[in-house]
């Protein structure tokens, strides 16, 4: 591991093009980024790496998309992380197991039709070694507690060193990307608005070992539904295996009183994953060896920025983990975000429209797996359970669809009538319904085509994901890309920066 920089010995006001908050995948994509237009950045982080955190699986996007932008594709597959090539469920209508593949992608070649099931310390380490080998100036152990600002703009941050000294830094845009836990996000958007579809809790642990699914699909996601929520099952190392219950908020208070033992009661309730752990003793390696609970709530946030500051990752909006989203939605938004900045900096087009375009294209990409979600827990059929009652279509509350629709302001479908009575409920119902039928040919598929792709919110969910991989595997798209909205803009072929296609 590459040692941080040492702090410069002044107590001067340092000034830099852009400041970082936080070292995650979000924060190391906008710095990266940011970086390899030559602009001073600067990152802050209030751990040191690596360090442990959640969220293993990793979509295609992310390995042969973004990891290729940044340089960085080649370290990330020496890494020896268990090769991903797709996701089997006991989900849904059918009992039986089913699973995709990302081989039958229509679009994206067999070669880069995988991903990867990492150990997000060392993941993480990898890319923010990485914003350093491109000229971010990297400190950990460095506390950001607020930001200067005056009227008109976000300034910089106030954040206490390794060794307790206050300290300041100046510049033209903050990027906070501290994740869930973010001290500073309020300055963007006011309070964050949570879903109550989606609130739930996770408990999660690890094994060391477990059985694995047939050969391809060895190192598959594994998630199963069963009477009080889902289970996930990540195979991360031959010896490690992720294993995570999602469960409702109302377990909250047994989970936290006794996790180990509710974890353990959760698996035994889901006889699949029970017998894939079947002799295998928890993990005592650490930081596998501890029996976390998360509130696992989604949320999102009227804003996402405002004059020199901006929100990237679970500092900006965080969705239900089934589909894996996590870390393509922060770097997507991250991606969104450097676009932005480099822009404004460089002087290609003017601030406002930048940023507006940052945060319509996040938004939409958020409300995209907001619904998409929706329909997929709708999917499943399970009239004994309070858990998967709750989590019908019929149950998202009136409110948290105003609210959903004031986030996506129609985009999210593609159609204003998003915005009209009733519009929203009928269309995630009828979303529901076809995802359902898709999902029960997945077993009689040729093995040429997925099914999947069939379903309309299937497609439009995973389309900026594809863009994203086109880009890193072809050098860009393999389609024209037309703006999100009328007088939109479009990414550069290097997909740092915006172009206005008018011009």
């Amino acid at each position: 591991m590459t040692a941080s920089h040492p702090l410069p010995d002044r107590t001067a006001t340092e000034e830099f093009d852009v400041i970082v908050v936080g070292g995650g995948p979000a924060g190391s994509t906008v710095a990266s980024a940011v970086a390899l237009r030559g602009h001073r950045v600067l990152l802050l982080d209030q751990q040191t790496f690596p360090r442990y955190q959640i969220g293993e699986s990793l979509l295609p996007s992310t390995v042969h998309g973004l990891c290729r932008i940044l340089g960085v594709e080649d370290e990330v597959a020496r890494a020896g992380f268990k090769l991903k090539r797709g996701g089997t469920f006991r989900w849904g209508r059918n009992r039986e197991p089913w699973q995709f593949s990302f081989a039958l992608s229509p679009r994206l070649s067999d070669p880069t039709s995988f991903a990867y099931q990492v150990e997000r310390s060392k993941f993480d380490a990898i890319l923010l070694d990485n914003a350093r080998r491109l000229g971010v100036d990297v400190r950990e152990g460095c506390r950001v507690s607020d930001v200067v600002a005056d009227e008109e703009r976000v300034r910089g941050v106030r954040w206490t060193g390794p060794g307790g000294e206050s300290r300041e830094a100046l510049a033209r845009y903050v990027v906070d990307a501290s994740g869930d836990t973010s001290r500073i996000h309020g300055h963007v958007g006011g309070k964050r608005t949570y879903s109550d579809f989606f609130r739930n809790i996770a408990v999660f642990g690890y094994f060391a070992g477990g059985k694995r699914l047939p050969r391809p699909n060895d190192g598959n996601i594994f998630c199963a539904a069963f009477e009080e929520g889902w289970i996930w099952y990540i195979p991360l190392r031959d010896d490690l295996t992720s294993v995570g219950a999602v469960v409702s908020r109302e377990n909250t208070a047994s989970a936290q009183g006794d996790p180990v033992a509710a974890w353990r009661r959760l698996i035994d309730s889901c006889h699949e994953v029970r017998d894939l752990l079947d002799g295998v003793p928890q993990a005592t390696e650490a930081p596998y060896d501890q029996v976390r609970v998360r509130k696992d709530w989604s949320y999102w946030k009227i804003g996402l920025w405002r004059p020199g500051m901006v929100l990237a990752g679970d500092a900006a909006c965080f969705v239900d983990p089934v589909l894996s989203s996590g870390v393509h939605l922060a770097t997507y938004g991250a991606l969104l975000a450097a676009r932005a900045i480099n822009s404004s900096l460089d002087g290609i087009l003017e601030e406002g429209r930048c940023f507006a375009e940052f945060e319509a294209r996040y938004r939409h990409e958020y409300g995209l797996f907001y619904e998409f979600l929706v329909s997929f827990y709708d999917m499943h059929q399970d009239e004994r359970s309070y858990f998967w009652k709750a989590r019908k279509v019929t149950h998202v509350g009136a409110t948290e669809l105003e609210a959903f629709v004031e986030l996506v302001g129609g985009l999210a479908s593609g159609d204003a009538s998003l915005a009209e009575p009733g519009q929203p409920g009928a269309r995630l119902t009828a979303a529901a319904t076809d995802l359902d039928a898709v999902v029960g040919r997945l077993p009689d598929s040729d093995g040429r085509r997925n099914p999947l792709y069939e379903s309309a919110a299937f497609r439009q969910t995973f389309h900026e994901a594809s863009v994203m991989q086109e880009r890193g595997v072809y050098g860009g798209p393999l389609e024209d890309e037309s703006p999100l909205r009328p007088g939109g803009l479009v990414p550069s072929d290097d997909g740092l920066s915006w172009l206005d296609p008018a011009l």
